[in-house]
């Protein structure tokens, strides 16, 4: 897992405040979110890890530069 700097911490947070919608193309996790799942930002933790709500009830963290997301407009 990557460890930004804190101003790339700060810029995470610019773009993924709280309620914004995103979704899901590719995780690289064991238990990943299926792709075209969406979800809202929890929040962006110190590591830089997109924490999530998606749709289908689960709760996962998104890392910026391993998993494939967009955000929904």
């Amino acid at each position: 897992m990557s460890d930004y700097g804190k101003n790339s911490v700060a810029y995470l947070r610019t773009l993924f405040k709280p309620g914004v919608r995103i979704v899901v193309k590719r995780m690289d996790d064991p238990y990943p979110i299926e792709p075209g799942i969406e979800g809202s930002v929890e929040h962006v933790d110190d590591a830089g890890v997109i924490h999530c709500k998606f749709d289908n009830g689960r709760y996962l963290g998104l890392l910026p530069d391993v998993d494939s997301f967009d955000i929904v407009s």
